[in-house]
């Protein structure tokens, strides 16, 4: 089980909307995010002068499921957020809507420090897949000390920690039956019994386990070759994982899982198994015992807190 971990979030202007801030207990780093309209404010943050990586993130308008995202590096990060705003042909990106970004509370962030963290983050950002990354192929950057490779390596892992909490999860680590974000073994308190999935008309069957708040459906399950159900829904889920190759094609009118894939709920997957919408709190059922997920959680909640009887005394009248 993963330690808890200390955050601090500030909201410079008060609002929900407005410029954040946030730090991580025991962490010389010091992220600031805002959306694009309040730029003018950001760039004028004394975090804005000093040298740091930064992130622009915006809509892809052909796949809505996943945002777009340029990772960027900069000694002077205002000065590069307002060329980014400049038009497409004068050379800014139109995409963004919302920017953050990273420097560090002590200012020991040097140039080839923060080359070869965007380095690293842009590497981390194709091995997750939760994004569209706008940036071309990372560069290695080799030429830092040992030691200071570590402290980037412990620096990213912060980053990957802090984003999700300000909804930027393009960074986060799927999860796995094996291994925790922090890839660290999972203990058997961090994950579900197995739960399975059959459609016998169809030769379909799957097995899945929830980890760390995701359901995560195994590799080697099978799925329906093509989406069945009425246009919509998770229609967009189902040929996005066919194109990324994490569906693949059985032959017979299956497709196969190529590894683990998290999804954000049981009816998610179990919508992408069938090839149709399905309720997955029903159609779930544990290996050992063929309890629905729904009836499963309910005994994780009423086992946490067991539900009270109340003694009626009876009077006479």
């Amino acid at each position: 089980m993963t330690q808890g971990r200390s955050l601090r979030l500030f909201l410079v202007d008060g609002t929900p909307n407005g410029l954040l801030t946030a730090e991580i207990m025991n962490w010389t780093g010091h992220v600031l995010s805002g959306p694009r309209t309040k730029l003018s404010e950001l760039v004028q943050r004394p975090e804005c002068g000093r040298t740091g990586v930064y992130f622009l993130v915006g809509t892809d308008p052909e796949n809505s499921l996943r945002p777009l995202v340029y990772i960027g590096e900069s000694d002077d990060v205002a000065t590069r957020l307002k060329q980014h705003n400049r038009a497409e042909g004068s050379g800014g990106k139109d995409f963004w809507e919302k920017v953050c970004l990273v420097t560090s509370k002590d200012q020991n962030l040097t140039k080839s420090h923060i080359k070869y963290l965007e380095s690293l983050l842009i590497k981390s950002a194709q091995g997750v897949a939760r994004c569209k990354l706008v940036n071309g192929t990372a560069h290695d950057y080799v030429n830092l000390p040992e030691s200071d490779r570590a402290d980037m390596a412990f620096f990213l892992e912060q980053i990957r920690t802090i984003l999700p909490v300000l909804g930027l999860d393009f960074l986060r680590p799927s999860s796995s039956t094996a291994q925790d974000g922090q890839g660290q073994p999972h203990t058997t308190q961090d994950i579900s019994p197995r739960f399975t999935l059959s459609v016998p008309k169809y030769r379909i069957v799957a097995t899945a386990q929830e980890v760390d708040g995701e359901f995560v459906v195994l590799i080697g399950s099978k799925a329906r070759g093509t989406w069945e159900g009425v246009a919509g829904g998770y229609q967009s889920l189902f040929t996005q994982l066919c194109d990324d190759g994490i569906l693949v094609d059985e032959g017979g009118g299956l497709r196969r899982f190529t590894s683990d894939y998290a999804f954000s709920s049981p009816s998610a997957a179990a919508a992408v198994v069938a090839g149709r919408s399905a309720n997955g709190r029903i159609s779930w059922v544990t290996e050992a015992g063929g309890v629905t997920y729904g009836a499963w959680q309910e005994q994780l909640v009423n086992a946490a807190n067991p539900p009270v009887e109340l003694e009626l005394e009876s009077g006479s009248d």
